[in-house]
């Protein structure tokens, strides 16, 4: 009888490796590059092109057109897209624009360069759109001539045409139509509500360029044009009259600054009232920022500031207040314009700005700008003192009734506890921190006023099977349900969560393997133990970065130090850095082997600032209770070793590691 011959096991060889070639990237994770619930991003990115060029001063029009077949058409009359030979890819460059990533004319930043300031950074932006489009058709007007190409799926199906223009037809500008190719997207129609309301703000931070929306299939027609600035959108927008009148203003560096290049700076109005939600739009370089980011925190540092500072010159603050910046910020409305060189953003849709820079840039023209306001306004002055000193002593009265709850027989708090000055619960925060090492970094950075620290000795004990009552056995446990003012309990009890001590409770453990393996241990006792904090959004992850590179000065731009969360992260930087014509080996790279490592200073920068920090919310996403709860038992239960290897067997290859 012939013997059985084994099943052949799949070969990883040189040949296993695939490379992902043009926009092939997009295609595969598009939701790594644009939203997908409907193609309203990927129609922003050529509305952004369109606005960059009226920026730059060279277009005066921008029109939408919503066509009966559901593409959408973007005209502009802007210098035109060029289409002559790229003297190093020798393909036209119109060409290169839509069909590579990383290729664009907004990397040059320097003297002279097409666009000085812009929104778009990554250079995939446009590409992104070609890559997910059924079909899309481009027409640039460019010197008497126009240029005409054809694309599906982002290849080029009709090749470049070039004609002179008609004696009728002398124009400039780039004509884009796209047909969204439903199957990337959750849904082929495209919010009304928010394209709108993008066009409109378009406008608003263009005075004097025009903003049209023609929809074929309802025959209306909608068009901005406004002449002055953000005051009379600001107004419109809250619907109401403020308790303060406006307060608006600009500010921008000139040639001599000695921090920022010339150009640099921002365009605000601020209103504030007692009711009502505060309306708070940013944008930079007419980007939206929806979700905010470092300009937001400049606006918010130089209000603090400036309203602090009357306060201190008239004597107003009552004994005993102390004043927080969410006093002030609390009942704030703005829309604020950055205009940033070399903008940062958080992920390829650009919702939140991460430059660290844009902070003190926007504060540096706030804060003076108001403080001149407010001392040549006094009675209003003193109206915006009275609500903020109104927000200190409402948030300092219940700081105290949740002390007065926790009453007496209260455990005695950990020695190794440092704890903050504050007693505003929501406005604490606790560390647990790996390491006394990194627990001293961490002590001589925070913020004494509302940042705690509590370092933990070691690999924290796996408790996804250890009964609830034998928990206080370990004490680096202990240590931390004291601390956080919380007992333990299971996810169907209703804990008294009155005694929390901080309104977040921050895991910060090292970027690298072991420091991964602490933050799960530590997650793992969260969502079994105190299942509430996570429900109630108490628990955040601290994101620090593995690497930092020292980059010298180039141009304008000092020299300066950029911090990376990856090696992703790390590779971008450096590409930056060449394109920005800084030599090979010019910089310098540190890899962190541990918060130990880090400065107080540096630690303070890149992890513990509010302002500039990356703190992760936990939640449960789109799977229930019982089902993160299979998934933890596979992963951390002790007679799991099959299912765990199955596990890893079925998604190992979507992980990467750092060995």
């Amino acid at each position: 009888m012939a013997s059985k011959q084994p099943t052949p096991t799949p070969q990883y060889s040189e040949g296993s490796i695939r490379v992902l070639k043009g926009l092939e990237p997009v295609k595969q994770r598009p939701g790594m590059y644009t939203r997908t619930d409907n193609p309203l991003h990927v129609i922003q990115e050529v509305l952004d092109n369109a606005a960059d060029e009226s920026l730059a001063g060279h277009g005066k029009k921008i029109a939408v057109i919503l066509h009966t077949d559901g593409s959408v058409s973007i005209e502009d009359d802007g210098r035109g897209i060029p289409f002559g030979m790229h003297p190093e890819e020798k393909v036209p460059v119109i060409e290169i624009v839509f069909t590579r990533l990383h290729a664009g004319g907004k990397f040059d930043k320097g003297q002279g360069g097409a666009y000085s300031f812009s929104g778009g950074l990554h250079g995939v932006g446009v590409s992104v759109t070609n890559a997910l489009a059924k079909r899309m058709e481009v027409t640039s007007y460019r010197e008497g001539q126009v240029a005409h190409l054809v694309f599906a799926g982002g290849d080029v199906v009709e090749k470049l045409k070039i004609r002179k223009q008609d004696a009728n037809e002398r124009k400039q500008g780039t004509t884009v139509r796209v047909w969204p190719d439903g199957k990337y997207f959750e849904t082929s129609a495209l919010p009304m509500a928010e394209l709108v309301h993008l066009l409109r703000s378009k406008a608003v931070l263009m005075p004097g360029v025009g903003v049209w929306l023609n929809n074929e299939k309802t025959k209306d027609t909608q068009n901005w044009l406004y002449k002055g600035g953000l005051r009379d959108y600001l107004m419109q927008t809250l619907n109401g009259d403020p308790v303060i009148p406006l307060f608006e203003g600009d500010g921008y560096a000139d040639s001599n600054h000695d921090s920022f290049a010339e150009g640099e700076g921002a365009e605000w109005a601020v209103a504030f009232t007692e009711d009502g939600q505060p309306v708070r739009e940013s944008y930079v370089n007419l980007i939206p920022t929806t979700a905010g980011g470092t300009h937001d925190s400049g606006v918010r540092d130089g209000l603090f500031t400036a309203v602090k500072s009357f306060i201190e010159l008239h004597a107003l603050l009552p004994k005993g207040v102390k004043l927080m910046p969410e006093d002030v910020f609390a009942r704030a409305s703005f829309v604020l314009s950055a205009k940033v060189l070399d903008p940062q953003f958080q992920g390829q849709i650009k919702e939140r700005l991460n430059s660290r820079d844009a902070v003190r840039l926007v504060s540096s023209f706030v804060r003076p700008t108001l403080e001149l306001w407010l001392n040549q306004h006094v009675e209003y002055g003193k109206k915006l003192a009275e609500l903020a000193i109104k927000a200190a002593q409402t948030r300092q009265k219940a700081g105290q009734k949740v002390e007065k709850r926790k009453g007496s027989g209260v455990a005695v708090l950990p020695g190794k506890l440092t704890d903050c000055e504050s007693k505003d619960t929501a406005d604490n925060e606790v560390f647990l921190v790996e390491g006394d090492s990194a627990g001293g970094s961490a002590k001589m950075g925070r913020s004494k006023q509302n940042q705690a620290i509590l370092p933990l000795r070691g690999k924290v004990l796996n408790t996804w099977e250890v009964e609830r009552d034998r928990l206080f056995a370990n004490n680096e446990i202990h240590d931390i349900s004291v601390a956080i003012g919380i007992d333990p309990h299971g996810p169907n009890d209703t804990p008294d969560l009155s005694g929390l001590r901080y309104g977040k409770i921050c895991i910060l453990s090292d970027a690298d393997v072991d420091g991964s393996h602490i933050q799960v241990l530590l997650l793992t006792l969260f969502f079994r133990h105190f299942p509430k904090l996570i429900e109630s959004g108490n628990v955040f992850v601290a994101r620090p970065p593995l690497f930092r590179v020292d980059a010298p000065a180039r141009g304008k731009k000092p020299a300066s130090k950029v911090y990376a969360l990856d090696e992703g992260e790390l590779t971008a930087i450096l590409d930056k850095l060449r394109k920005d014509g800084v030599r090979e080996g010019a910089w310098s790279i540190s890899r962190f082997k541990g918060l130990g490592e880090m400065s107080a200073e540096q630690l303070w920068d890149t992890t513990l600032n509010p302002d500039t920090r990356r703190l992760m919310p936990v939640q449960l996403g789109q799977l229930d209770f019982l089902q993160t709860e299979g998934l933890i038992t596979q992963l951390m239960g002790k007679g799991e070793a099959s299912a765990r290897r199955e596990l890893m067997e079925l998604h190992g290859d979507s992980i990467e590691i750092d060995v």
